[in-house]
């Protein structure tokens, strides 16, 4: 008979779940209006319940003059923040505590003098967050961009919280090459690696992979990546109204994970759908 098994190991972090209990309370207290800096976390769906409840997004802390305003999961610059400070009604800092060990860690090299290299995709919003925390810092994605680089006598390293630790140690090695000394702080979530790891596990028995999370978010999209290397039938939804019965054909068993900015609700609302789905 199929079945449907969820990764021991999928859906919400600690700084997702954080994030959306302190908005939920903003939205509560009612003091003022809420708007979020740049979207609260990568899932449309939520960010969209969110709006549709108050929580509006905003792009620039001029927009939310006079509001409350919650800094996004990703991190904002300095800037942003100091300027959200001074016209807002009140900031909640929202960020991510794995996000800000990145800032901090980036702010010691730097005032260290080595030269920052974070490893990451550029113009993601923790990316660009973090580069502010360390000026003159450069972004390399691949070990091609690393190998890029010009010499620098000292190399810090620091990683976007949802990287590969395979993607860091083919960037680390090829640095080698580029600089005297390299000091690495491996500042990849634990729950980044914990899912990458259950996806891996469950898409190399599954005969087809649900990856549930937001199309812009950069761990799902991983997660999409790792199972469709080991399932070939895996497909990348944001809900369950984007599921078609047809995946499921000849399937026992099915594999469901879900990116670190999809709530439980979400999950189980995929799990009884496909259940559904498989029962007919």
């Amino acid at each position: 008979m199929a079945t449907v098994e969820v990764a021991r190991e999928a859906g919400a972090c600690y700084g997702v779940e954080r994030a959306l209990e302190m908005t939920e309370d903003a939205l509560k207290d009612g003091a003022s209006r809420v708007r979020t800096l740049g979207p609260l976390i990568h899932n449309p769906r939520v960010v969209a319940s969110l709006a549709d409840r108050g929580a509006a997004v905003v792009e620039d802390p001029r927009d939310a003059a006079g509001c409350t305003l919650v800094l996004r999961t990703h991190g904002v610059t300095p800037a942003e923040e100091a300027e959200a400070q001074e016209l807002c009604a009140s900031v909640i800092d929202a960020t991510c505590p794995f996000v800000k060990k990145v800032h901090r860690a980036a702010e010691q090299l730097s005032a260290e003098g080595y030269r920052v290299v974070i490893v990451g995709e550029a113009g993601h919003p923790e990316v660009t967050a973090t580069l502010a925390h360390a000026p003159g810092a450069v972004v390399v994605g691949t070990a091609e961009e690393a190998l890029a680089l010009p010499h620098a006598r000292k190399t810090g390293v620091v990683v976007q919280t949802t990287q590969s630790a395979a993607r860091l140690a083919e960037v680390v090695s090829a640095l080698l090459s580029r600089t005297e000394e390299l000091r690495v702080v491996n500042t990849i979530c634990e729950a980044t690696s914990g899912h990458q790891g259950a996806c891996a596990e469950l898409a190399a028995r599954a005969d087809v992979m649900v990856v549930i999370g937001g199309r812009n978010s950069a761990n799902t999209t991983r997660l999409a990546e790792i199972a469709a290397a080991a399932c070939p039938r895996t497909h990348h939804i944001e809900g369950a109204d984007e599921l078609d019965p047809s995946w499921f054909a000849g399937a026992g068993l099915v594999g469901v994970t879900a990116g670190a900015s999809t709530p439980a609700s979400q999950i189980r609302a995929v799990v009884a759908a496909i259940e559904s789905m498989m029962g007919e």
